[in-house]
């Protein structure tokens, strides 16, 4: 009989673990798992929080009653580029996301999203540029993610990659007052200067 899984420190940091594996797990800590290896999830500061929350309302007064569903982390995506008939022992990389846009309701169930979100956006923390920036960045590339936004949030300012030819291309930096238009959704326009204003 396996012994329960209850403290992150009874994992090894250099073995490779699945799907199947994360759903066993019984701690509290945040983690993700970036093709099988556990990355932890330090708590969001203030500032993160209130740029997340923001993005969130955005996005969430836009799609009220629309078919595109917008969720925030902790909210479990399961990357894989064939989902179809994959078992959880055969899904090795779990993201949650800060703010991700899923269009086809056939990837939802009730532990997440299965399959690349239409929309990711990550923002950016002291402790985790690297991985936003670069792991992240080639995951979310390789496994069809349409969109991702890396958001500065000490520097105001976006980046907006776009998937094309199986390709990120960077398609503008926003910088404050500046707004921000989805590419997958035109329609919805997010003025910066709200989104980053400091809190009285």
């Amino acid at each position: 009989m396996n012994t329960p899984i209850v403290s992150i420190e009874q994992l090894s940091f250099d073995k490779i673990y699945s799907y199947a594996d994360y759903l066993t797990w019984q701690f509290t800590e945040r983690i993700e798992l970036l093709r099988g290896y556990i990355r932890q999830m330090a708590a969001p500061n203030r500032r993160h929080q209130r740029v997340s929350g923001r993005f969130y309302k955005h996005f969430a007064d836009f799609l009220y009653k629309k078919s595109c569903e917008v969720y925030y982390a902790p909210f479990d995506v399961k990357l894989i580029k064939n989902p179809q008939g994959k078992t959880a022992k055969e899904i090795y990389t779990v993201v949650q996301p800060d703010i991700c846009v899923i269009c086809d309701p056939n990837k939802l169930d009730e532990q997440g999203c299965l399959g690349a979100p239409d929309l990711i956006i990550e923002i950016v923390s002291e402790n985790n540029v690297k991985r936003d920036v670069q792991e992240k960045y080639e995951l979310y590339e390789e496994n069809g993610v349409l969109e991702y936004w890396i958001v500065r949030p000490y520097e105001n300012s976006i980046q907006q990659f776009y998937l094309e030819q199986e390709k990120y291309v960077l398609k503008k930096t926003y910088l404050s007052p500046d707004s921000i238009s989805p590419i997958i959704l035109p329609n919805l326009s997010i003025d910066l200067s709200e989104v980053f204003e400091e809190s009285v």
